[in-house]
């Protein structure tokens, strides 16, 4: 997944720490968001998200309409600034290179984005599916399900889930140092 060249996205810059955006960004892409809200509804629907995406990104259409269904959790149709704000976070981790950062930081809300059944459990399905959100090969999908499954059920619970953050930003602190050695 990549940001278009050019794109508003790519002039706003993602804290490296927190993985959030900062006020005078966030403030930038509110106006954003109201500039494409052309029906003046302070939402995005279903069409105007994907036509947003295949605008900024190179997400195909299931990509998109699986993304839109994930942050659309009540199933309105529609999705509102906090989840347009949300899309464009892990869209910038994924930019820059910062998507186990953004997984560590934001534990809860990517454990409930990939929780498409609301069962508090996410299977390998779930996480397959949407995998491309933070750039995880098959393979490493397959080592985490493995190695964090304590429970032995297939499936990863919060607990599982925030272990899995917490090695990411392990493992990438000390890619970190080996690159500055």
């Amino acid at each position: 997944m990549k940001l278009k060249s050019g794109c508003f996205l790519q002039h706003l810059r993602l804290d490296e720490v927190y993985c959030l955006l900062s006020v005078r960004n966030t403030a930038a892409l509110a106006e954003y968001f109201q500039i494409l809200d052309v029906h003046q509804k302070n939402y995005k629907s279903n069409l105007q998200f994907y036509c947003f995406l295949c605008y900024v990104t190179d997400l195909n259409k299931d990509q998109i309409m699986l993304l839109f269904d994930l942050v659309d959790r009540n199933a309105r149709g529609r999705i509102c600034f906090n989840e347009f704000y949300m899309v464009a976070c892990i869209l910038l981790s994924h930019e820059n290179h910062l998507e186990k950062q953004f997984i560590y930081q934001h534990a809860g809300p990517a454990f409930q984005l990939l929780d498409v059944d609301g069962d508090n459990m996410i299977d390998f399905n779930e996480f397959e599916a949407a995998r491309f959100l933070f750039n995880i090969q098959k393979e490493e999908l397959k080592k985490i399900f493995k190695d964090f499954d304590i429970s032995g059920d297939e499936q990863l619970n919060y607990r599982e889930f925030k272990m899995f953050a917490v090695f990411c930003i392990d493992k990438q602190q000390k890619k970190e140092e080996g690159d500055h050695e």
